[in-house]
């Protein structure tokens, strides 16, 4: 099991050292004390700010929260990289999960795909997920704890919620995010785990 503490620390890619990470995360709490409050500002700042890379078909591929940051652009994952730092960088702790859904919304099934989002540890709520992946048309992901609004629901068979809640993200996100240099390249080989039946 993860220590709390270890949602707190920098990483590689959750660089909030970073010295931009670091000066934007006190500004956007600048105005606040209140953790919860804090967190819905960081939240709200990557959700409609930063730009999903296949939303808007923005170049590079980002990676590291300071990425992310520069060049104001990134994929579900490299956004919750961000929102990650950008929330320990105020000493809330904050991890990253993953949901398996169908590709391109294909109700008929496969082929699936990771997406990923975040989870926030808040004294009065415990660990509560939230999706900072971009709002649009058929997309409304909000920050109204206790109550749950994510951006994807799981519908069919072979989607899943992902229950675990991770320090840093895994390798086969951060592989892809390596190796591919341009949006449309990551779109065409976005990451997947297979789920693992549990009787």
């Amino acid at each position: 099991m993860t220590a709390r503490q270890d949602y707190l620390k920098p990483t590689d890619i959750i660089d909030f050292n970073h010295p931009s990470v670091m000066k934007k995360a006190k500004e956007l709490a600048s105005n606040s004390q209140n953790p919860t409050e804090i967190s819905r500002l960081c939240f709200e700042f990557v959700r409609d700010e930063i730009k999903h890379s296949y939303d808007y078909r923005m170049n590079p591929v980002t990676l590291k929260a300071s990425e992310v940051l520069e060049y104001g652009t990134g994929y579900c994952y490299a956004k919750s990289h961000l929102l990650a730092a950008l929330l320990r960088a105020n000493s809330i702790p904050a991890g990253i999960c993953y949901q398996r859904l169908s590709k391109d919304d294909n109700a008929d099934g496969g082929p699936f795909c990771l997406h990923a989002l975040n989870a926030v540890y808040l004294e009065e709520f415990g660990w509560y997920r939230i999706d900072a992946r971009g709002n649009k048309e058929g997309v409304d992901a909000q920050f109204n704890p206790p109550h749950e609004q994510l951006a994807y629901e799981i519908r069919i068979e072979g989607e899943a919620d992902l229950p675990e809640i991770w320090a840093d993200p895994i390798s086969v996100v951060v592989e892809v995010l390596t190796e591919y240099k341009s949006y449309d390249e990551v779109y065409e080989n976005l990451p997947d785990v297979p789920l693992i039946n549990k009787k």
